[in-house]
């Protein structure tokens, strides 16, 4: 009998096709909608594989509601939307899509950051508002790239490709990381710093670290202050890793110049938000991997994953692998 499949949003028809070929398949048929809770706890409980994105929190009351479930893809590098911990008890295989969006995740941060830096989308809005009568010395000036300092928390796949556009802009580069990369040092030109001393040094601040229960809140107040009055922060890894309040009030009274961010800690991010009431804060639609090249290859990633662990093999990019080495 083929497995049973369940898709929790409309994919690129490759990615479907690829899946159909050796499976009984049903999806959900939105792109823009989230597949309803009541749903998805139907649909899982004869399914054999989900396939899903970080729009769905996998946790351990749908679990329970999935006694065939064997493997769960997720459409995405980060995995904090599912309880990987359940997952493993219920031996159950988690695997991710890294690797496939680094690069354009990169070109995204770097745009993020240099948008920013120039306040471009602050000075599109006051042309188009009609605002823009003359030319005068320091209107709409906003801070240097070239040259300036950079401090990326991460240096994984991500947080390297940024640093090599970093260097483009002939930046210096400080990271901090959970261990130290001595090749990259090398090769780059990169400095390890402690977080404090990253914080204090960074004309930018680049969050690259996946949100974790130890990185959660990792910049609040207490690191705020540490930053330059000049400082900018950039968020393209998970909202949860910067206390928004903390963010807003630093934004607001000039413990730090500006913020770009395209995640937020609830998401999709509510238009109350304080922090989309401030000139000096770019938002983006969590948008950091959306090139039409880079979706379609992580989709397809997703599937292959999800058919590997269909067919008794263990998933390249499985999260859990600990899991079910100890079983063999």
């Amino acid at each position: 009998m083929r497995p049973k499949i369940y898709i929790t949003r409309k994919i690129p028809e490759t990615a479907l096709l690829k899946l159909a070929e050796n499976c009984d398949v049903e999806m959900w048929q939105q792109e823009s909608i989230p597949v309803p809770r009541d749903v998805l706890e139907e649909k899982v409980r004869d399914a054999d594989g989900l396939y899903c994105l970080l729009t769905e929190a996998i946790d351990s009351r749908l679990l329970a509601c999935a006694p065939r479930l064997r493997v769960i893809s997720n459409m995405a590098v980060g995995y904090n939307n599912i309880d990987v911990g359940e997952a493993s008890r219920r031996q159950i295989m988690v695997t991710n899509t890294p690797g496939v969006l680094t690069e354009t995740t990169a070109d995204l941060t770097f745009a993020l950051l240099m948008a920013a830096s120039r306040r471009i989308v602050e000075a599109s809005d006051y042309l188009r508002s009609g605002q823009w009568t003359t030319w005068s010395p320091m209107q709409l000036t906003g801070q240097d790239v070239y040259g300036a300092s950079l401090g990326i928390i991460g240096m994984g796949r991500i947080g390297e490709a940024l640093a090599r556009r970093a260097k483009g802009f002939n930046m210096r580069v400080l990271y901090h990381n959970r261990s130290r990369k001595e090749e990259l040092e090398g090769s780059l030109g990169l400095v390890y710093t402690e977080l404090d001393s990253l914080l204090e040094h960074s004309d930018f601040v680049s969050i690259m670290t996946p949100l974790t229960p130890e990185t959660r809140h990792l910049i609040g107040e207490r690191e705020l202050k540490r930053m330059k009055p000049t400082a900018i922060l950039i968020n393209t890894a998970r909202g949860g890793i910067v206390d928004e309040q903390a963010l807003y009030d630093a934004l607001l009274d000039g413990t730090i110049w500006g913020a770009g961010l395209d995640v937020f800690e609830e998401e999709p991010v509510s238009l109350d938000h304080p922090l989309l009431s401030l000139p000096n804060v770019v938002t983006l639609p969590h948008i950091g991997s959306a090139s039409i090249r880079t979706r379609t290859r992580m989709a397809e990633l997703a599937a292959r994953s999800l058919l590997q662990g269909l067919t008794g093999d263990i998933p390249e990019h499985i999260v859990n692998k600990e899991a079910f080495v100890r079983r063999e």
